[in-house]
Parts: C-alpha cells; sequence; structure tokens
C-alpha cells in the first residue's frame, strides 16, 4: 500500500514538473495575448494561433507550424483540408502560402513592437505538429 502511495506521488510529481518546465512564463502568456488582441482580422481568424514560447533577454521565441524540416504542404493540409496540396504550383496553394507568411509575418510585428523586444526567433511547434498527425523529425 505504502509503495503504491509512493508511486502515485511520484507521478503526480513528474506530472507537474513537466508541465511546469513546459509552461510558459507570465510574460510569454501576456505577448502571447498581445498578439490575440492586437492582430488584425486575417491573424485572429488564422486556423493556427502563434503564441511566444518564451522570452530570454530581448528575444522572443514564438511558435511556427513550417520550418524548412516540416514541409509547408504538410501543414497547409492540416490548416486547409480541402485545398490541393500535391500541385505546388496549384493559385490557390500559392495563396495559402503567402497567407501564412502575412500572418506570421503581422505576428512577428506585434512582438517586435513590446517594449524590451528587439528580436524574434522562430520555433517549431512540435507538439501542434503531432497533435495533427504530422511527424517531426528529431532535433
Amino acid at each position: 500500500m505504502k509503495r503504491r502511495y509512493w508511486v502515485i506521488l511520484t507521478l503526480i510529481f513528474l506530472v507537474w514538473l513537466d508541465w511546469y518546465i513546459r509552461a510558459p512564463d507570465s510574460r510569454s502568456r501576456e505577448m502571447t495575448d498581445v498578439i490575440a488582441a492586437q492582430g488584425g482580422k486575417e491573424l485572429k481568424s488564422y486556423p493556427y494561433q502563434f503564441k511566444v514560447l518564451k522570452i530570454a533577454g530581448d528575444t522572443a521565441y514564438l511558435s511556427t507550424p513550417r520550418s524548412f524540416d516540416v514541409p509547408a504542404f504538410k501543414v497547409l493540409a492540416v490548416l486547409y483540408p480541402d485545398l490541393d496540396t500535391k500541385n505546388p504550383n496549384n493559385p490557390a496553394y500559392i495563396a495559402a502560402q503567402e497567407h501564412l507568411g502575412r500572418v506570421q509575418a503581422e505576428a512577428r510585428t506585434i512582438v517586435l513592437a513590446q517594449p524590451g523586444i528587439k528580436d524574434v526567433k522562430w520555433e517549431l511547434d512540435r507538439d501542434w505538429l503531432v497533435k495533427h498527425g504530422i511527424e517531426v523529425p528529431a532535433k
């Protein structure tokens, strides 16, 4: 009985520790709220919500669903399920890529306008990708 108690207590502690390590600090949460509040109609209605993951010094780390490791067609297929992502010359596909670029740039601009922030770095949102069935290469 005592052993089971310690196992449960240890599991609870590990879950809390994982949450604590992954949870953004209050300033990051505030910046994420600023993106939501100051973003235009395009950014607010975009199917992926950009968020500030952390702030280190004067650099904010923003989440992004794509990078060189995760091709745009995979992300766009999730964001726009009806989009033909197999044809990179499809005008709708090109428009969706440009739309992603615009909203990503808008999120970046909003964060850069905040006091104390001089740089933005993008960090792949691995949790979002995995949650949506996109294979993510190891770090």
